[in-house]
């Protein structure tokens, strides 16, 4: 099957024309925009990576089975510090997404400024085309008009060429010759006027194939750019898939080493208290207690003698009655 092409099917039957230009532009424009939304929907993509790679990053710093022992307590650091890993390859991501919309940004405005050169210059040729086209059919009016006025004076003077006098023959003749030369030379600028549109046409022809090969090479540009962009933005995407489910394979090794035998043994050597349990607590009747109280037994402590009195003899010099009315104050 033949091959289309924008050189072969954007033209116009109307000189004045530029539908089929207008379309080619059109399109163009519609491709930049798209090329634009993908950029910001990559540039959004990457805001959401970002905050959740922060998020996680935080939430791998918070306590997890702290107070956990042994094996257990290995698997959840490990826990830990692959969610971190995680949440940094989630920012990697995001860096990575922001530099794929900056090269697309690059590309969009690189062609933007290319193409502004191909249009400026067709634009020109455009406003140069329907300028000379226009004073073309000004000038085949007057042309027209002056053929028509020569034609008009060459058939009054024949219509007066026996019944007029010599002197007004003389004016008509006048007159004919006048109408002539003015015909012939609207005529020379209507035919100029021809030429230099038919040049302007065949430069406009030869700058609108170039415009159009030229359009159509961007537009295969941008096709296959935007192809690749969202390709490589899915490889990036299945990457942090793969790399999250090494990241995580790390847990689930730790997990299988996890003795459940061995943490709650070494959990026992390390807190135990004792392997006998507390003797079974027997009941006691109030009253068999009273009956059954064994008799009180005299004290055999050896009790100190109480303070002798002073002896009674008068001639003791160690002892002297006080006589009555003695008084220790003395005034």
């Amino acid at each position: 099957m033949r091959e289309l092409h924008f050189k072969d099917n954007f033209w116009n039957v109307d000189i004045t024309s530029t539908a089929g230009y207008d379309s080619i532009i059109q399109h163009l424009n519609d491709g930049k925009k798209t090329c634009k939304e993908i950029e910001d929907f990559m540039k959004a993509r990457a805001a959401i990576e970002e905050k959740y790679a922060k998020e996680l990053l935080g939430l791998s710093k918070k306590v997890c089975g702290h107070s956990e022992m042994n094996t257990l307590k290995r698997s959840l650091d490990v826990f830990k510090l692959q969610t971190e890993n995680v949440s940094l390859s989630h920012l990697h991501l995001a860096q990575t997404m922001r530099e794929e919309a900056k090269k697309l940004e690059d590309f969009r405005e690189k062609q933007k400024e290319t193409r502004k050169k191909v249009e400026q210059q067709m634009d020109a040729l455009h406003k140069q085309k329907v300028a000379q086209y226009k004073k073309t059919v000004e000038a085949k009016k007057t042309y027209e008009q002056k053929c028509r006025d020569k034609e008009e004076a060459e058939q009054n003077m024949n219509r007066n060429a026996t019944t007029s006098s010599s002197k007004q023959q003389e004016k008509l003749y006048a007159k004919t010759q006048q109408a002539k030369q003015a015909a012939e030379e609207t005529d020379r600028i209507y035919s100029h006027n021809v030429s230099t549109l038919g040049k302007i046409r065949e430069e406009w022809l030869n700058e609108h194939v170039k415009a159009c090969e030229f359009f159509e090479k961007q537009e295969l540009e941008r096709i296959n750019s935007l192809r690749n962009v969202v390709w490589v933005h899915l490889n990036h995407l299945s990457q942090q898939c793969v790399t999250s489910d090494e990241l995580y394979e790390e847990v689930r090794k730790s997990l299988e080493q996890c003795n459940i035998q061995e943490d709650m043994e070494h959990f026992i050597n390390l807190r135990r208290t004792g392997d006998k349990p507390p003797a079974p607590i027997a009941y006691e009747n109030f009253y068999n207690n009273q009956r059954t109280a064994p008799a009180r037994v005299a004290s055999t402590a050896i009790r100190r003698a109480g303070v002798p009195p002073p002896p009674t003899g008068g001639d003791d010099p160690l002892y002297s009655s006080v006589e009555p009315g003695y008084s220790l104050i003395r005034y």
